[in-house]
C-alpha cells in the first residue's frame, strides 16, 4: 500500500535552497562564482523572508533566501532555519546550501507515510503564487536539511518555466553525513531515493552545478 501510494505522488525535484545573511551580497557572490546574476524574485509575508530565483535546468529551479530588514517580525518561526543561531552563524560569511525541495502530487497523503515528522503543512502566497510547503512549527529542517522539504503546486505547474535561464544547470545533489544508512533508508521511504548522492562524512549538503564560469560547487 505504501509503494502504491508514493508511487502516485510521481515526486520530482523542484528545488534548491541556499541561504544568505544580506540577499544582495549573496547575489554578488553568486555572480562572482558563478558569472550569472540571480534575478529578484520576492517577499513572503508570513515568514518576514525575501528571494531570489533563477531555472536550473528542466523543472527544478535555485533559490536564495534571506531574512527581509524591512519587513516586521513574523507570527512565527521563519522556515529553513533562519532563526537557528547555528544557521545565521553557518551563513554570516557567505550564502550556504540549506536545503532541498521535492514536489508531490498529494502533500498530506506523503505526511501521513512519512517515517519522520515534517511538520505542518503551510499555505502559501507571494503575488498571484500559491503553493502548500511542510515546514516544523519551531522551523527547523527535519535531519537538518539532509532529507528534502515537500512542496506541493496545487495547479500541478511550478513556476520555474517563468524564470529566466540563466544557463545554469542542477548537476548533482550530495548529501555528506556519518550515517549514510539511516539517510538512504529515509529517502526510500520518503520515495526519494535517487534524487541525491550519499557519503560517509561531517554533515553537510553541497550542490553541484554547471554554470558560464564552468563546473561550481555550492556548498
Amino acid at each position: 500500500m505504501t509503494a502504491d501510494i508514493l508511487h502516485s505522488l510521481q515526486p520530482q525535484l523542484d528545488h534548491i535552497v541556499m541561504g544568505c545573511r544580506d540577499l544582495a551580497d549573496a547575489k554578488a557572490d553568486i555572480e562572482t562564482r558563478c558569472g550569472v546574476s540571480v534575478p529578484d524574485g520576492g517577499k513572503h509575508p508570513m515568514m518576514s523572508t525575501h528571494n531570489a530565483l533563477m531555472q536550473a535546468g528542466g523543472n527544478t529551479y535555485f533559490e536564495l533566501i534571506a531574512i527581509d530588514p524591512d519587513a516586521p517580525a513574523p507570527e512565527r518561526r521563519r522556515w529553513f532555519s533562519l532563526d537557528d543561531p547555528a544557521t545565521e552563524a553557518h551563513i554570516a560569511a557567505r550564502p550556504r546550501a540549506l536545503c532541498w525541495v521535492v514536489g508531490v502530487r498529494d502533500l498530506d497523503a506523503l505526511k501521513a507515510i512519512s517515517p519522520i515528522d515534517l511538520g505542518r503543512i503551510l499555505n502559501v502566497t507571494r503575488g498571484d503564487l500559491h503553493w502548500r510547503l511542510t515546514v516544523p512549527d519551531d522551523g527547523h529542517l527535519p535531519t537538518g536539511g539532509l532529507l528534502p522539504a515537500f512542496i506541493e503546486w496545487p495547479d500541478g505547474k511550478s513556476p520555474c518555466h517563468n524564470m529566466p535561464d540563466m544557463g545554469v544547470r542542477l548537476n548533482q545533489i550530495t548529501i555528506s553525513t556519518p550515517e549514510p544508512e539511516v539517510i538512504a533508508d529515509l529517502m526510500v521511504a520518503c520515495g526519494v531515493s535517487g534524487f541525491a548522492n550519499i557519503v560517509k562524512g561531517k554533515k553537510g549538503l553541497r550542490f553541484d552545478m554547471t554554470t558560464p564560469y564552468g563546473m561550481v560547487t555550492l556548498d
